[in-house]
């Protein structure tokens, strides 16, 4: 008798005869082996796909310049525009904001997912600005907070902290009721079941929200830095608007595309590292 589940972790295939040893053969989940670089596999096509299109006259240059006029456009932004000064001043805004993000979303998070009370508090206000777009809140922490930095890093923190409290919040909420039950048999303090049992298990749902606050964040910044912006890789996008340099605003686009899939790669990794013990699909 032979028993296989093709979806299962594992095939247990059972004895022919009487007397027979049970065989069970341990398959890997997933669809097979990991591809090296697999990362960049996607962007390097589409850079492909990019070239032989300008290169064939297919995309016009007045619609998407050609890659190399925009490595050209990037080599003239560097030497002679202070590219470098715009690319740290966008990461500064973007990593504040994020940083204050996610540090206040996660704390929300643990406060509403322990405590009922807390929950009471804090859930509500969060789910009705879940479905008020941050950006449409601008012109008041324009009115609130002036046009200045202030403005930008609060805007790119308020969209980053409803992912990082959404996916925390529920990880928190789907921990099996089990743990609970075996840390009161055995007498575990309510700190270390906080520390070795609900954070651990919430990590999951973190490491997600992480994913989307990173990509929100970088929306946040994309906007914002078109306001009042002295510096940043928006005000550079802005005036090549101004003066019709496609080429140039490419380039801007190409650092924003950079930046979201180097972050994003990097808390993929990330959770790969620490929820090793995990046995997923992904891992």
């Amino acid at each position: 008798m032979t028993a296989t589940v093709h979806a299962d972790e594992v095939t247990v295939t059972g004895p022919e005869r009487p007397g027979d040893d049970v065989r069970v053969v341990r398959r890997r989940l997933g669809p097979g082996n990991r591809i090296r670089f697999s990362f960049w596999i996607g962007p390097a096509l589409a850079l492909a796909v990019w070239s032989a299109g300008s290169a064939a006259g297919l995309i016009k240059p007045a619609i998407l310049s050609a890659p190399w006029d925009v490595a050209v456009a990037f080599q003239d932004q560097w030497v002679n525009h202070d590219l470098l000064g715009n690319i740290l001043s966008s990461l500064r805004r973007s990593v504040v904001g994020l940083t204050l993000g996610v540090t206040t979303g996660a704390v929300l998070a643990v406060v509403s997912g322990l405590s009922r009370g807390g929950e009471s508090l804090i859930d509500g206000p969060i789910q009705i600005k879940r479905s008020i777009p941050t950006l449409a809140l601008i012109p008041l922490f324009i009115a609130w907070f002036g046009i200045g930095e202030q403005m930008k890093i609060i805007t790119i923190a308020l969209i980053s902290l409803v992912p990082i409290y959404i996916h925390t919040h529920n990880g928190l909420r789907g921990i099996d009721g089990k743990y609970a039950e075996l840390a009161e048999t055995i007498g575990i303090g309510r700190g270390e079941f906080v520390r070795h049992v609900v954070l651990p298990g919430a990590l999951p749902g973190f490491l997600l929200g992480m994913r989307f606050a990173v990509t929100s964040s970088l929306l946040g910044l994309v906007v914002v830095e078109q306001y009042n912006a002295t510096h940043g890789i928006g005000h550079m996008i802005t005036l090549a608007e101004q003066y019709g340099q496609t080429d140039v605003i490419v380039v801007g686009l190409v650092i924003y595309g950079v930046f979201g899939y180097c972050a994003d790669s990097a808390v993929r990794l990330t959770g790969r590292k620490v929820l090793a013990w995990r046995r997923t699909l992904e891992g």
